[in-house]
């Protein structure tokens, strides 16, 4: 088994605080996302500039227009482009980025032209790869057309679930992209995950919520968990992560 410097945990977060709070407890990597209860879209560029001139870590953007499915129309593929360069002129150290054709297939051409765009970024393909068609094609594909690192859940709706294909992924890729479990990854299976995966670099949210400090709570709105409660990630959670980590490192 690697050693426990080879693991590496990155954090999905929402916003500038739950980014903070995620590198307080210890977050290799940030997947910075707007709006992570429709599965995270494109963060304003004044959220992507704070946290990159407050923070050292490695900042992943996501870069998709909106929610709902993965077949974009010309305008929304152009807000892509758009929003790469500003994450590239902000030295983000990479994008995360997901397109697929509606037959189920990678779109290929322009997604390559994204990974064009984005260099000398990385570039992560987001579990759009999950809705693929044939996740042994996507996979080559990806690798033929430089993306970095794939984030699945072996096309299940959890990587525990997945595990399966995350490992026949992992085998097949043989250290050309790197293959990142994600959904459903906690500090109490990622060891396990890691074992059955042979994978070394893991995502995982987090999600939690946490009292807002207004002290005016409108009755109209007492019960309102968007007006009264904040996004909020747990550090010590996070830092439970890098002790399972340590764990590896025994094994």
């Amino acid at each position: 088994m690697s050693q426990a410097a080879d693991f590496l945990i990155e954090i999905a977060t929402t916003d500038y605080e739950t980014t903070r709070l995620a590198v307080e407890g210890g977050a290799h990597r940030i997947e910075l996302c707007a709006s992570l209860s429709e599965g995270g879209v494109t963060p304003s560029y004044g959220t992507i500039r704070q946290c990159r001139e407050s923070f050292s870590v490695s900042l992943y953007p996501i870069i998709r227009p909106r929610g709902g499915d993965f077949l974009y129309t010309e305008q929304e593929f152009a807000i892509m482009q758009q929003d790469i360069l500003s994450c590239k002129a902000l030295q983000c150290e990479g994008v995360v980025i997901g397109l697929l054709q509606k037959e189920g297939t990678i779109d290929l051409i322009r997604t390559e032209k994204l990974i064009e765009l984005a260099y000398p970024m990385g570039v992560t393909f987001h579990r759009a790869f999950d809705r693929c068609v044939d996740p042994e094609q996507a996979l080559e594909q990806l690798i033929a057309i430089g993306c970095e690192r794939i984030l699945t859940s072996g096309q299940q709706p959890t990587a525990p679930e997945g595990a399966a294909l995350i490992a026949r992924l992992q085998e097949l890729a043989a250290g050309r992209i790197v293959i990142m479990p994600g959904s459903g990854v906690r500090p109490e299976n990622v060891v396990s995950l890691a074992k059955q995966t042979g994978c070394v670099e893991f995502h995982s949210s987090l999600r939690g919520a946490i009292q807002s400090k207004m002290q005016f709570v409108h009755p109209s709105f007492a019960s309102s968990a968007e007006s009264y409660q904040n996004p909020f990630i747990d550090p010590q959670k996070v830092s439970q992560f890098i002790k399972a980590f340590e764990e590896l490192r025994e094994s």
